[in-house]
């Protein structure tokens, strides 16, 4: 009887830690959260980034709260020939990944642990095909620099490789990357498959038959790349997306809980 006590003993010395643990996380998030970006770091985000510009102020200041906990927490590696990640590479990686979850922050990025960055497009593991941008499952984006400055220096022409990368790290949450992201309600997975299955049917068509649509083709890929370019698309040509395909704009507001297109 006594093995028991020091055995629950135990389990419950452990479960007291955890719980600690987490609420010491969960307060230095919020100290961190708390002191944002300071206004040098706005201003330079700002001008890598002018979508920043434009989003509003609540919405940019929850941004910067969560980027603060993101440049804390989140391993950036030079690759390629890059010499370093300097603190500017680190704040226009970090910009557009946590505007994304700036209204999620139960979506806040817990299974990634590293931003690789190449200085140019680089060939993937296989070294067979030449990539701008990835996202891992297992806990890493890697991303073409080059590619970033390009996507955000022009912030109406619907690209976006942070954007992009990061939605799917979005969908990845679940452990699929399969166009679903994961609901806290789940009423939303039933809006969302009857917005963007048919949707995607449809987008795939007009992409096989030539024409052009206000999303970029390669979201025919798959049902993960069309949620990847309609999130860049959502927020850096809102208003065109709205009008073509205004069921899948009205599930990416819910989502993401803004609406760009009164930005």
């Amino acid at each position: 009887m006594t093995g028991l006590w020091i055995l629950l003993g135990g389990v419950a010395a452990v479960v007291a830690l955890v719980v600690w643990s987490a609420s010491r996380k969960r307060r230095y998030r919020a100290s961190l959260r708390a002191a944002g970006l300071s206004a040098s770091e706005s201003e330079r985000v700002g001008e890598m980034f002018p979508l920043w510009r434009k989003v509003p102020d609540e919405t940019r200041g929850l941004a910067a709260g969560w980027m603060r906990v993101f440049l804390d927490e989140k391993r950036f590696e030079a690759c390629g020939g890059l010499a370093e990640v300097t603190a500017d590479m680190k704040l226009a990686v970090a910009a557009p990944a946590c505007l994304l979850i700036a209204h999620r922050p139960q979506d806040y990025y817990e299974k990634l642990r590293s931003i690789l960055i190449y200085p140019d497009a680089y060939r993937d593991v296989s070294g067979e095909d030449v990539r701008l941008g990835e996202s891992w499952g297992t806990g890493s984006v890697v991303l073409s620099w080059k590619s970033v400055i390009a996507g955000e220096s022009n912030p109406e022409d619907g690209l976006n490789v942070v954007l992009h990368e990061f939605a799917h790290q979005l969908d990845q949450e679940d452990g699929a990357a399969d166009g679903v992201p994961d609901f806290e309600d789940p009423l939303d997975y039933g809006r969302w498959s009857r917005a963007f299955a048919p949707a995607y049917e449809a987008f795939c068509e007009r992409v096989n038959a030539g024409k052009r649509t206000v999303l970029d083709a390669y979201g025919g890929e798959s049902p993960a790349e069309f949620f990847a370019v309609a999130t860049e698309t959502f927020f850096e040509r809102p208003k065109a997306l709205r009008e073509e395909e205004p069921e899948i704009y009205e599930q990416l507001q819910r989502f993401y809980g803004m609406d760009p297109s009164g930005w």
